[in-house]
């Protein structure tokens, strides 16, 4: 299927690494021109040049988005170089640990700041274009939003914030034919987690654990099967798709547990 695509300029914060990198090599494939944010610009450049060692086409640009006026340079830098902004991905964020019994106040911001302010930010300073362009926007959100995890009060406050903005935004820029939806995350591999599992005890044990709980052939989510449905929602094939807030999880979040091993 032509996903309509081509020549397509995509904007994917942390596009550099795990899930991000997953959605530029996607978009890259379907002959559209990810350009990546990201706070280091020797990680960005290493993912653009895999994109074209490929036979696709990339830009980079370094900026830490938990700086306000570095988002507004950030897409100022994009629309410089490509003259255009058709979509853009709200990926970047981490999830801190800023908890209730153990943070304060001003974790609880930064934490904020890395996790969802730069999503209103991005968006705000790519519309002018994307109004051009009758663009698209996906939000990447987390389970945490829904379920909770325990201990990670700011990631979950700012997950909630994304799910609220993408049905606030495709509200909002309906007039402007500017679609807006979420794909939510629940057990993704990549190297970020990885990293995480090897810090436990037993980390083998844990990752068994945490399988078996994914209902669907009982295995982690791929980068790219998120990647898959990021594109989708960014092209025209998914024309009447806005204000949707979509589980790509195996049905971690809302199957019955007993499934999983049945």
């Amino acid at each position: 299927m032509d996903l309509q695509l081509h020549g397509k300029v995509i904007i994917v914060t942390g596009g550099a690494k795990g899930i991000g990198e997953g959605i530029a090599r996607v978009l890259a494939s379907e002959g559209a021109i990810p350009v990546i944010i990201g706070r280091s610009e020797a990680d960005n450049r290493q993912a653009v040049a895999a994109i074209e060692a490929a036979g696709g086409r990339a830009g980079q640009v370094a900026a830490e988005l938990a700086e306000p006026d570095q988002c507004a340079r950030a897409v100022q830098a994009v629309v410089a170089e490509f003259g255009r902004i058709d979509g853009l991905v709200n990926n970047a964020g981490v999830n801190d640990g800023v908890g209730l019994e153990n943070g304060d106040y001003a974790g609880f911001m930064q934490s904020l700041h890395r996790n969802v302010v730069h999503y209103y930010l991005m968006a705000h300073h790519a519309l002018p274009e994307l109004k051009k362009s009758r663009g698209a926007i996906v939000n990447i959100t987390s389970k945490t939003a829904e379920t909770g995890q325990g201990n990670t009060s700011a990631y979950a406050a700012a997950n909630g914030g994304r799910n609220a903005l993408t049905r606030e935004w495709a509200v909002e820029l309906l007039k402007y034919g500017i679609r807006v939806n979420a794909v939510m995350v629940a057990e993704c591999w990549t190297p970020a987690y990885e990293t995480w599992i090897q810090t436990l005890p037993n980390p083998e044990e844990k990752l068994r654990e945490i399988t078996s709980k994914i209902p669907l052939e009982n295995r982690m989510t791929t980068a790219e099967e998120i990647a898959n449905t990021t594109v989708f929602l960014l092209s025209g094939r998914s024309s009447h798709t806005t204000g949707q807030i979509l589980h790509i999880d195996g049905g971690y979040v809302h199957l019955d547990r007993a499934l999983a091993n049945a």
